[in-house]
């Protein structure tokens, strides 16, 4: 196959394009800093790997790249947890998903030949935050913020339909893997300093990093895959036992919390995504046969740390 994937660079992208080139297949980076890209894929390692560079928010000539592609992979967005939310970081997270994603459509749609698959990222900030509530992929959205940016992100993917292209939305989870949120978590329990983020009763909905790609990977693959997946593991746990086992695996006491005024003077508005959270189950990414190789944290957590 040729897949098409933006986000290439990142956490999640980087991982997937190993993947797929291990595999045999072409694939077409969308970056918007080739020269850090072409370090990230080095032509010599890497010699199935095309670059082009896009403007993400903006038509051009990118976007005839997409023609003769099998699968677009739209992974590309500002970073939500990474600094204060000033009203133009909250434009930027909006418009980097929002418009983003119409250009890819745009792209798709004006394809000969068009690809038959898009896989869309979303993430389970789609249904607002809960200690109480159990969200799957039936349950309405949130209206905070992030459901918000959610909601827009994934109707402008839905437009992709329009096309007779087939779309698969999957709902990232917390994503568990040297690097992203468990990359900062790390540092303290190394000093001795790691503990419980805010009250520790917040839900923490994870998946590892190998699980969410090899998900991205099927939902390309498998033409039965169609519509909304949670990509979360289906045994979410709360901030404490989170805290409390990665204390285990580590070897290393977990009793300093992370108090909420410290990340909320640190980030902002930003710090709800760490201290409040929701309990998200994946029933059709279940009832589609998905076969997790980390369902449970403990396992994770040691294979990710060891």
């Amino acid at each position: 196959m040729k897949i098409a994937v933006t986000g290439a660079t990142g956490f999640v992208g980087s991982r997937l394009v190993e993947r797929l080139h291990k595999e045999g297949n072409r694939v077409l980076v969308l970056t918007r800093n080739t020269n850090f890209a072409q370090k990230v894929f080095p032509p010599e390692a890497f010699p199935h790997v095309e670059i082009v560079a896009y403007t993400p928010n903006v038509s051009g000539s990118w976007q005839d790249a997409i023609a003769g592609c099998d699968g677009v992979v739209n992974l590309a967005g500002e970073p939500i947890a990474e600094k204060r939310w000033t009203p133009e970081h909250k434009q930027e997270i909006l418009n980097s998903r929002q418009l983003g994603t119409q250009k890819i459509v745009e792209a798709i749609a004006n394809a000969n030949p068009k690809p038959t698959v898009l896989v869309n990222a979303s993430a389970i900030g789609y249904y607002g935050t809960s200690e109480t509530a159990t969200f799957d992929e039936t349950s309405p959205s949130g209206n905070d913020f992030l459901a918000q940016v959610c909601q827009a992100w994934e109707a402008e993917a839905r437009k992709v339909k329009d096309a007779g292209v087939r779309l698969v939305i999957l709902r990232f989870g917390i994503i568990l893997g040297l690097g992203g949120a468990l990359g900062k978590m790390i540092t303290p329990f190394k000093l001795f300093a790691g503990g419980p983020i805010g009250s520790g009763r917040q839900w923490f909905s994870w998946i590892h990093v190998d699980d969410l790609v090899n998900l991205i990977v099927q939902a390309l693959t498998k033409p039965e895959i169609e519509g909304v997946y949670n990509a979360t593991a289906p045994n979410p746990v709360r901030m404490a036992d989170l805290s409390q086992t990665m204390g285990q695996v580590m070897n290393r006491p977990s009793w300093l919390p992370v108090p909420a005024f410290a990340l909320e003077a640190l980030l902002g508005d930003g710090a709800i995504v760490v201290l409040e959270g929701q309990q998200v189950l994946p029933k059709r990414t279940l009832e589609a046969g998905f076969e997790y190789q980390y369902p449970n944290l403990q396992p994770a957590l040691r294979q990710i740390l060891k």
